[in-house]
This record gives C-alpha cells, sequence and structure tokens, in this order.
C-alpha cells in the first residue's frame, strides 16, 4: 500500500481495524513477557495502543514504524513520554534493524495477498536469532481490501514456507466483535 493512501485514511479517520485499545489477546501475552529489555518492533503501529500498554508496564526498547506521518503524529500526541527516537516513519519493506520479538496486530491484513510470501520473508530478515513474530490474524473473508482476510491454510501456505516453527489456534479472548474471526499465531526459526 502506498504511503499516500494510508495518509489519507489518517486525515479522514477511516479506521476501521482500531479498536481504540490494546487487543486482549495481546495485552495477555504482553503480561506474560518478563524480559523489560528485549528489543520490540511494532510495524504498522498505527494509534500503536499496544506499544503503550509495554511502555507503560516499563518495556524500554519498544519501537514502533508506519508508513503514514499521520499515524506516527496521533500515537504521539496520545502518547507522549514514549522516545519519539522510538518511533520509525518509513516503508516497511525497508526497516533492517533486527528485533527479538515482532508484533503483529492488523498490519498482515493490510497487505495484498500478492505480497503476503514478501512480509514473511521481511519479518523473518528483521528478527535476532531465536526471535520471534507473534499477533493475531483475522479468520475470515472481506469483501474488498484492504483489510484482506484469509483463514489457517492460507496463512500455513506463507508462514510454514518461511518460517521452520509455526503455531496457529483460534483465538480464545478476542473481544466481542471479533470473536471467532481471529487466529493467535508464533512464528520463529
Amino acid at each position: 500500500m502506498e504511503k499516500e493512501y494510508w495518509d489519507n485514511r489518517w486525515v479522514n479517520k477511516e479506521l476501521g481495524w482500531d479498536i481504540g485499545k490494546v487487543s486482549k489477546p495481546l495485552k495477555e501475552y504482553f503480561d506474560t513477557l518478563e524480559d523489560k529489555s528485549i528489543k520490540i518492533l511494532i510495524p504498522g503501529a498505527g494509534n500503536g495502543y499496544e506499544a503503550e500498554y509495554l511502555h507503560n508496564k516499563g518495556f524500554t526498547n519498544v519501537f514502533v514504524a508506519d508508513i503514514s506521518e499521520h499515524a506516527l503524529q496521533s500515537f504521539m500526541e496520545r502518547c507522549p513520554g514514549f522516545p519519539k527516537e522510538h518511533t520509525i516513519n518509513k516503508d516497511f519493506f525497508k526497516l533492517e534493524e533486527k528485533y527479538d520479538l515482532i508484533i503483529e496486530q492488523t498490519f498482515f491484513c493490510s497487505m495484498y495477498p500478492s505480497r503476503r510470501i514478501d512480509y514473511a520473508q521481511k519479518m523473518k530478515s528483521l528478527l535476532k536469532k531465536d526471535g520471534k513474530l507473534v499477533g493475531v490474524l483475522f479468520d475470515r473473508s472481506f469483501d474488498a481490501g484492504p483489510p484482506f482476510g484469509g483463514c489457517k491454510e492460507d496463512y500455513m501456505k506463507v508462514f510454514g514456507v518461511v518460517f521452520d516453527h509455526v503455531d496457529m489456534v483460534p483465538c480464545k479472548n478476542s473481544i466481542k466483535e471479533r470473536m471467532g474471526t481471529e487466529l493467535w499465531f508464533e512464528a520463529k526459526n
């Protein structure tokens, strides 16, 4: 997706993916993390509720990336205490740093399905040795995208080709509006 497209979505407040808080599956996962110094990336962060939650819990190495400058401005207005130097206004495919943990929350579904293998390969390249990609994927179809949906079988054809270990199960703790339509997944090498 082009920068102009996402900037326009932000300017026009067309943010149908935004649930207004950290997603419950990710919040519960974050609550199990003990090492608050791990380097975490949240690409396509948008309003960055996950980053805000982690930052408020004392995680010191959280980075947010978004192609839309408007998204990052919105995030920084809401979370002025978040380190500005940890915000990255860049195309995801041009990121180069390495991370211990990468969080997926409504970013994968913004990609055209033809870019999904590219997405998975880029994620793998951004992970440190023993790093992990975790998050939530839609387990449903959409009439037109973005968002672009799919199912476990579709996603395993992407992540299973790129990563050595992929676990994917139905979310049991989704928000009410998404109950039964989300998958929790973890991918690592």
